[in-house]
């Protein structure tokens, strides 16, 4: 086996393969840029270097500097993780040439599988089932349309070297076909420096299952099931879950083996994901192979008792598959979710900043975290906002549905927005809870996943009233002299009345507090409500409320108090007096950036008329675009920034004035 690997990779899945490297006595090398020199894999590998500047294209994606690093350090071996570089061809030949091992699979698999239209036809000739579709290298525009006509619409136009749900257009009308061409042909070139396309039949309802593959140097191959990601929001995973529910076995072992097939006609070797489209009735096509570890590589570990990271370092130093197929077997199911630092209520637009506190749920046979974040931390624009991975197994589909819910309750992050309680809604809504699957889920239910009721109980706000007050005496103690104390709660000396303000959302919440001989009576908004409780430690509120006994989680700061409870969070901002309330209508004509990010068009000049809903500007960070528009018919009295420019949350992009409404 290796003695030593470097991983050029950052984040949870560098903690991930350097977890199981010490399990076989490996010693690792992190790589570290300027944003991750106190990050969490650096501080837990054997060694550590440096590779350059915080943006990606200064440190991650810079193959010298990764390679030579791994030859200062004798590493003999290069993990990629996902992303970065670990499906570039250049990368891989550069290993080859350095007599470093590429743990991942050969550069022919990797090209070959590179180009969707390239590995399509590979596909053809090895007879896995493909959607209906032309994936050739005619890229004339009436030709395209041809073929989209004679496909039938709907039909998706998909840049060839795409990936990350970019260059994509869904045409459902001949007459839109050549506009939405020449907008897909734009951007595959301004994202992947490739402007060819394909065309498929674009699928109605599909969902999205992947077989996980592996292949190895003596000409074996194998499956290890499947798994169905087809909970997505803007083509990226949220939800995963193995194995696929409600799937026709016979379409399953067709798809499994569809995938062995594909592996084997590129002489695929180590991990490797086939992955398909299906019809609602099970028939899957191929879509693509992503020739790497997959983020959610975890739930098929969870179903078959076997770690990848471990095949894929032992399948990369010449030995054997560990098991052939028979040996491998589903047992119960799994599920994956992703939690992010973003804000679900606003677009899921990232959200940037540290994290004041953080509890992950208590791990187990049945319960797994991978995460490369502690509490401290700060969420960059530099890099994919995932906090962490959360893992759980049950023996059925419904058991592990009870256990996602119980540990996303148990899951607490504060000082940031976050998905959890997006990612709780969902588990519970009735199309995932009833396997009703298709890409489009999330938009099915936005109604209950995305606008939750504002109301919340009064129990809710009294207890994190009283989390204020019991703060307030534990800092402003009496004497412990018990002889100067009464019943809990209540002190000689000491006033019986106590009142507590907070805001929520903007509204001021008044709280009073009486003190009697057990606890408080607290009255809140015409309600009196008997209360008693104590603070077991710093985030932890033991109490007793309408007769039964419970714990609250919570976290408090200078601005307020969160409290959590079954998956969702609560925040309470101390009432500040605010002596200054300056007008503020000076400033809605200026528009502001939503996130930090890098501009990437500016569309307007000064003096530019425009109408309402007219991008103005486009702004990326994290993968994700956002186009900034016009609220109103009007006229750009400046713009501020060019394209290449970096900006802040809350930076004035444009001064933007509306046309004076005509008068009759």
């Amino acid at each position: 086996m290796f003695e030593k690997i470097l991983i050029a990779n950052r984040g949870e899945i560098a903690c991930r393969v350097i977890r199981t490297a010490k399990k076989l006595g490996i010693a690792t090398v992190a790589v570290y840029s300027d944003a991750d020199a106190q990050a969490q894999h650096v501080k837990l590998a054997d060694e550590a270097i440096y590779i350059g500047e915080s943006p990606a294209a200064q440190s991650y994606l810079q193959i010298d500097r990764i390679i030579q690093a791994a030859k200062n350090t004798g590493a003999q071996a290069i993990h990629p993780g996902y992303g970065f570089l670990s499906e570039n061809d250049q990368f891989a030949l550069a290993c080859q040439d350095n007599n470093i091992v590429f743990i991942g699979p050969p550069v022919d698999a990797i090209l070959a599988m590179g180009l969707k239209a390239t590995s399509k036809a590979l596909m053809e000739k090895a007879g896995v089932p493909l959607t209906p579709g032309y994936h050739g290298t005619n890229q004339d525009a009436d030709f395209l349309k041809q073929q989209a006509d004679n496909i039938g619409y709907p039909v998706l136009i998909k840049a060839s070297a795409g990936g990350g749900g970019k260059g994509m257009r869904l045409v459902e009308r001949s007459e839109d076909f050549l506009s939405s061409l020449a907008s897909c042909k734009s951007e595959a070139r301004s994202s992947f420096g490739n402007e060819d396309v394909l065309i498929e039949r674009y699928v109605i309802q599909p969902r999205h299952i992947e077989v996980q593959v592996f292949g190895d140097t003596h000409g074996n191959y194998v499956h290890l099931f499947e798994r169905d990601c087809s909970v997505q929001r803007r083509h990226q995973k949220v939800l995963e879950e193995a194995p696929a529910p409600k799937m026709p076995e016979d379409k399953l072992e067709a798809m499994r083996q569809a995938a062995i097939d594909a592996a084997r006609a590129v002489n695929y070797v180590g991990a490797g994901t086939v992955e398909f489209i299906v019809e609602q009735d099970g028939t899957a096509y191929f879509m693509e192979m992503n020739t790497r570890l997959q983020v959610e590589h975890p739930v098929t570990e969870m179903i078959t008792g076997q770690d990848l990271v471990e095949w894929q370092l032992r399948v990369a130093f010449g030995e054997p598959l560990p098991k052939q197929q028979h040996e491998l077997q589903i047992h119960g199911h799994a599920l994956e979710a992703r939690v992010y630092a973003e804000e679900p209520e606003k677009g899921f637009i990232p959200a940037i900043g540290q994290i004041s506190y953080l509890h992950y749920p208590e791990q187990s046979d049945c319960v797994r975290v991978d995460s490369g974040i502690v509490e401290g931390d700060e969420i960059s624009t530099y890099y994919d906002p995932m906090i962490a991975k959360l893992i759980v197994w049950g023996k059925n589909r419904e058991a592990a549905l009870t256990q996602m819910h119980h540990a996303l309750g148990q899951f607490h992050v504060d000082g940031l927005g976050n998905n959890i309680a997006f990612l709780d809604r969902l588990v519970l809504c009735d199309s995932f809870k009833n396997a009703h699957l298709d890409t489009g889920l999330i938009q099915r239910e936005e109604e209950f996943l995305l606008k939750p009721s504002a109301d919340i109980r009064a129990e809710l706000v009294v207890s994190a009233a009283l989390i204020e007050l019991l703060s307030h005496q534990a800092q402003n103690p009496v004497p412990s002299n018990p002889v100067w104390q009464q019943q809990a709660f209540w002190r000689l000396n000491q006033q019986n009345s106590h009142t507590v303000q907070l805001q929520r959302n903007g509204i001021n919440l008044k709280i009073q507090f009486s003190t009697q001989d057990q606890g408080f009576v607290a009255s809140y908004n015409g309600q009196q409500i008997q209360i008693q409780g104590q603070l077991v430690d710093a985030h932890t509120l033991a109490l007793q409320l309408a007769g039964k006994q419970q714990k609250l989680a919570f976290s408090q700061s200078e601005q307020g108090i969160t409290l959590f409870q079954n998956g969702q969070s609560y925040k309470f901002n101390y009432l500040k007096s605010d002596f200054n309330n300056q007008d503020e209508q000076g400033t809605e004509n200026n528009l502001i950036a939503p996130m930090p990010g890098v501009i990437t068009q500016v569309l307007v000049a000064a003096n530019d008329k425009v109408k309402k809903d007219d991008v103005l500007m486009t702004l990326e960070a994290m993968k994700i675009e956002y186009s900034i528009r016009a609220p109103h018919d009007g006229i750009i009295a400046s713009s501020y920034f060019q394209k290449g420019d970096q900006v802040k949350a809350g930076d004035e992009l444009v001064e933007f004035q509306p046309l004076a409404e005509e008068v009759a």
